[in-house]
């Protein structure tokens, strides 16, 4: 059965995916049903003390809109996260590209070391976002892409044109600049003393609403149970969303890496089928 059938089927990778999906809301749910049966017990035992009225709500409105304020700051963040995998992409397949038509007509140069360095940096900015480095180990990446700057160095004086050794350069640039951006984006926290007031916020709403005098009525526990999920949930998505390339943990709030992975092994099939045709051409000759 083919795959694009079969991974829409109710078992396997769909069900991996749907758990994947609802992870954060069923946290964030178990942390909201918690709440509720806290606030049951302050009803029961009549430690409600606080009435509503105008200052609770505009406290209510005030917090939503720091918290959106700090949440578009860094979902724009995360847009921008979104088109690196593309630029490393591009750069790396336009460096194999150039390095693999030089290698036609110069058979002194070595491609297949130059294309186990673009798939070392790959292999290892997976390693380095992974969970046991803190999602944010990417001196290693920097050092395998610098293997590729002696290389470059000797192409002029193999043959080849000045402007493509400039070309090849400035596609190293970028990749090394958007590995940078990478390790920016997981090591730097967006206003670190918002994250205070977001949080310091979220913890005051949340005692406020288990402190407000309420009837005890579903509608209430419903009511309850909203505005604590929508903050609680918002304060867990602003600590996903920060570190948007952080793998293993999880989530499908990463961003995808598949143009890399199908980069990687396109890279690893090239010097699978290179690696054969020597043995061919022996055994033609023979």
């Amino acid at each position: 059965m083919p795959p694009s059938i079969t991974s829409h089927l109710p078992f396997g990778g769909a069900e991996l995916s749907l758990r994947k999906k609802f992870r954060l809301f069923f946290t964030v749910g178990i942390i909201v049903l918690l709440l509720g049966g806290a606030k049951a017990i302050v009803h029961y035992f009549g430690f409600e003390f606080l009435d509503l009225n105008g200052l609770v709500t505009s406290g209510i409105g005030g917090s939503i809109f720091i918290i959106g304020f700090l949440l578009s700051s860094i979902l724009k963040d995360y847009k921008e996260a979104e088109q690196i995998p593309t630029a490393l992409r591009t750069a790396t397949e336009a460096i194999d590209g150039d390095l693999e038509c030089f290698a036609r007509t110069n058979e002194r140069f070595n491609l297949r070391e130059a294309r186990l360095i673009l798939i070392g940096v790959i292999a290892k900015l997976r390693e380095g976002l992974d969970r046991a480095y803190d999602h944010k180990n990417i001196s290693p990446v920097l050092d395998e892409l610098s293997k590729l700057t002696p290389i470059l160095g000797r192409l002029e004086g193999m043959g080849m044109a000045a402007n493509f050794v400039v070309r090849l350069r400035t596609n190293q640039d970028a990749i090394r600049r958007a590995l940078l951006r990478i390790y920016t984006i997981q090591r730097v926290e967006f206003v670190p003393s918002v994250h205070v007031l977001v949080q310091t916020l979220v913890f005051s709403i949340i005692v406020l609403l288990l402190l407000l005098k309420t009837e005890g009525d579903p509608a209430a526990a419903l009511l309850f149970g909203f505005i604590t999920y929508m903050f609680v949930y918002v304060l867990y998505l602003i600590r996903l969303l920060e570190q948007p390339f952080a793998k293993g943990r999880g989530s499908v709030d990463d961003v995808s890496f598949f143009l890399l992975d199908e980069l990687e092994e396109r890279l690893r099939r090239s010097l699978d089928q290179a690696g054969g045709r020597p043995r061919i051409q022996a055994m033609e000759r023979v």
